[in-house]
């Protein structure tokens, strides 16, 4: 079995990344072979500033490493150290329907919000479905908002067989349903479009600071909150912790309990969960070297595959 999943470099990384994408991809490292690249190119659709998407891209491989990816049991690479992506993601554009694009939820709601929208933005799924197909993926591991986009790779590859044979592994997602969805600190999907989101790593001045200012409602701490299951820390503390989320989401229910206690609880448990990250990321940082072998050796064994695949659908469609 071979899992395929991809990260972009946009920003600094957060817990709707984490829980919704990199745990249960880490997590998929013992079951298969995994190939993890950090996704660059698409990074290009919303980041225009050069040093700061290197600098990005960096950071990625660090918390990726630090997070526990095993660069002897997973393929970890840049997505730009595989070119032969782009000529696929071409060859696979002309056999997308524009409706299907227009479909896409990611699209729709970008532009809806008022994001500049640029044609990268709108070919998205194409390239997604190019970096999913190269390299004969079985299982993608996704959030609940790009499992449409896996669903478009399916259609895309299922028309490209039809109209040149059989070239293409069909993939599959893969979501964990209890945590697809991370809300940010206003209550909406935590995204950094939304600049909503609470840091993996970063100061823990400034990263408890705005988990303290997280907003409430008008109750007093005396009143039940028969709601509890709404609340925004109580949500947040059970994508951390389930067991201890539930647990105070039924102190909260009963009444008696304060919300900055509640806050407080939150960072704690937050905070603790990424210690030995945080320790293992400040080895990464003082050894750089090591990263960037990592990602050499990883865009070597990635790009051996592709070249194959690719190769394969230019034979197919006559390229070649």
């Amino acid at each position: 079995m071979r899992i395929l999943s991809g990260i972009q470099p946009s920003g600094t990384l957060h817990l709707g990344n984490y829980f919704g994408m990199m745990r249960p991809a880490l997590a998929l490292q013992e079951q298969g072979e995994a190939y993890y690249f950090i996704a660059n190119y698409h990074s290009m659709t919303s980041l225009f500033d050069a040093p700061r998407r290197r600098q990005n891209t960096l950071d990625v491989a660090l918390d990726f490493l630090a997070c526990g990816l095993d660069p002897q049991r997973t393929v970890f690479f840049r997505q730009s150290d595989v070119p032969e992506v782009c000529e696929l993601a071409w060859m696979l554009s002309t056999l997308t329907p524009m409706g299907l694009l227009e479909r896409a939820h990611s699209f729709k709601d970008k532009s809806a919000k008022g994001i500049p929208v640029n044609h990268g933005l709108f070919a998205y799924p194409v390239l997604m479905a190019a970096d999913i197909l190269i390299y004969d993926s079985n299982i993608v591991p996704v959030g609940q908002d790009q499992k449409q986009h896996v669903e478009m790779t399916r259609d895309i590859a299922i028309k490209f067989n039809e109209a040149y044979g059989e070239t293409f592994v069909i993939p599959e997602p893969r979501i964990k349903a209890d945590t697809a969805k991370v809300p940010g600190v206003d209550g909406e999907k935590m995204s950094k479009s939304y600049n909503n989101t609470i840091e993996i790593f970063g100061d823990e001045k400034v990263l408890r600071k705005k988990v303290m200012s997280l907003k409430m409602d008008s109750r007093t701490p005396d009143a039940p909150k028969p709601d509890a299951e709404h609340n925004l820390a109580i949500q947040l503390l059970k994508v951390i912790d389930a067991d201890v989320g539930r647990e105070w989401e039924e102190k909260l229910r009963a009444g008696g309990l304060g919300y900055g206690d509640l806050k407080k609880k939150l960072f704690e448990v937050y905070w603790e969960h990424f210690a030995a990250a945080r320790a293992r990321r400040a080895e990464l940082s003082a050894n750089l070297d090591y990263v960037n072998q990592v990602l050499r050796e990883g865009a070597a064994r990635a790009r051996a595959q592709a070249t194959g695949v690719l190769h394969r659908a230019r034979r197919a469609s006559g390229l070649e």
